[in-house]
């Protein structure tokens, strides 16, 4: 019996190093006038900016961090190694661009090893027992995918059948908080049917986050440069900033749906009631990060394994070991407990998973830990989460999100039908916000020289 990493080992994703605006930190002023501006230089920003230039209109990307990447993010300094503090892989070798253009930009990327392991205390599951999980995961999944064909979006919890036993805990945790940062009673059975199967993940050697920052090369990047209000209509934009103001005839908002409904963006009209709802429908789950460096290997797990447990509680994670073939492994805690634990800070994250690990691998294997380091994206004022899940009654949210109001267009993994929570959600949302923009303002009007124009007739007056 086989299993999908979505369905057992699901990756979050939707989640770099710094690309630099031309003239930072010298005077070069914020350019006053765009064809079109994007706010947000995450993968969707990125994405969205690449087609507008490509297609030889003027762009002006603001972004409110000091790094571009948003979700994706790879930290360099910490570990030997690079640590994808957020999304760690992508999907879809066959049709994903990102793979094409990473590899003609010189990173490695290549499928990650599949190597899964289900821990019951402090022994590897037996193979009946794997195989009991298995069978209790398949039928939840087709209990939920039962339950999207029903007449009611209800919550994916209400779907699950009652006598999964021992394994209610662990299939709650891997379709639920290790899947989508939301526990499954604050998830849209259809919104989790839809989300296609996050097949053969693929990992950046150089880090994802560094991947997006490699492709941000070249662009018009305002860094530290926070949209403070949209004046909209339907025939211009225009942004303003600290730095100024961005005259423009289209704009794509690719924060996330926290921020829009926050009050970090202001909206002159208001942002539409349509998208204000939808944004509350696709709120940000929780999902963190906590890094431990192992020298010698003490787990005895191969590279880039997955482990999850029988969990009796929900105080309980995923691990990825070994990752990139180093001393590295990386503790995700998701859902409300995550969300909880995040609150307490990194101290508490970082002595959790210790406690966690030693539960399943003894005491003396982290006592081995030499360097530790936490994500806490709940705490980023930009971002503030992980995944846009969709609640209960909210799957139809994602398309009226997309829905463009006057000559501003939303774009991010919230809009995706299938593939949010990913980067490569995200990037194809920003691909197809650029394409409507542009079609949007229509062709660029071309410049006929004085001396080729058509002299213009008299109109005679009547008598």
């Amino acid at each position: 019996m086989t299993m999908t990493r979505r369905r057992f080992l699901s990756a979050t994703a939707a989640l770099g190093a710094a690309a630099v605006w031309p003239g930072r930190g010298s005077a070069a002023p914020l350019p006053r006038e765009a064809d079109i501006v994007v706010i947000g230089a995450g993968a969707a920003g990125i994405a969205a900016a690449r087609r507008i230039a490509a297609a030889k209109r003027t762009v002006v990307v603001i972004e409110a961090m000091d790094r571009v990447g948003g979700r994706c993010v790879t930290d360099a300094a910490t570990f030997a190694v690079p640590f994808d503090r957020g999304a760690r892989w992508l999907y879809g070798a066959d049709a994903n661009p990102m793979i094409r253009l990473a590899r003609g930009a010189g990173l490695e990327v290549a499928p990650t090893p599949p190597g899964q392991k289900l821990r019951i205390g402090r022994r590897n599951a037996r193979a009946g027992e794997t195989e009991d999980f298995l069978a209790s995961l398949v039928r939840a999944n087709r209990a939920i995918d039962d339950a999207a064909r029903g007449k009611a979006d209800v919550a994916a919890a209400e779907a699950l059948p009652k006598d999964l036993g021992d394994w209610a805990g662990t299939v709650a945790f891997v379709l639920g908080p290790d899947a989508t940062g939301k526990d499954l009673r604050d998830l849209s059975v259809r919104d989790l049917s839809r989300g296609r199967d996050r097949l053969a993940p693929i990992g950046c050697r150089q880090g994802i986050g560094a991947l997006v920052a490699k492709l941000a090369e070249g662009l018009p990047v305002a860094l530290s440069t926070p949209a403070q209000r949209v004046v909209w209509s339907r025939r211009e934009v225009g942004v303003e900033t600290a730095m100024g103001r961005i005259a423009a005839r289209a704009a794509i908002v690719t924060v996330s749906p926290d921020v829009l409904l926050s009050d970090r963006i202001a909206f002159t009209p208001g942002l539409p009631k349509r998208q204000f709802e939808a944004a509350g429908r696709l709120g940000l789950g929780s999902l963190d990060r906590i890094a431990l460096q192992l020298p010698g290997n003490p787990l005895g797990l191969s590279r880039e394994e997955i482990v999850i447990e029988r969990s009796t509680d929900r105080r309980t994670a995923s691990l990825v070991a070994d990752v990139g073939d180093s001393l590295l492994c990386t503790v995700d805690v998701a859902g409300g407990f995550g969300r909880e634990l995040s609150a307490q800070g990194e101290a508490a994250m970082v002595a959790f998973a210790r406690d966690w690990l030693g539960s399943l691998y003894g005491g003396d294997a982290v006592a081995r830990v030499e360097k530790s380091a936490a994500t806490r994206w709940n705490a980023a004022p930009y971002i503030r989460g992980a995944i846009s899940a969709a609640a209960p009654g909210g799957q139809p949210s994602r398309g009226l999100l997309a829905e463009p109001f006057g000559n501003v267009f939303i774009a991010g993994e919230a809009t995706h039908e299938t593939l949010w929570g990913t980067v490569d959600g995200a990037w194809e949302s920003g691909v197809r916000a650029a394409d409507a923009a542009l079609k949007a303002i229509g062709p660029e009007k071309a410049v006929v020289p004085p001396h080729k124009q058509k002299p213009r007739r008299r109109r005679r007056r009547a008598r």
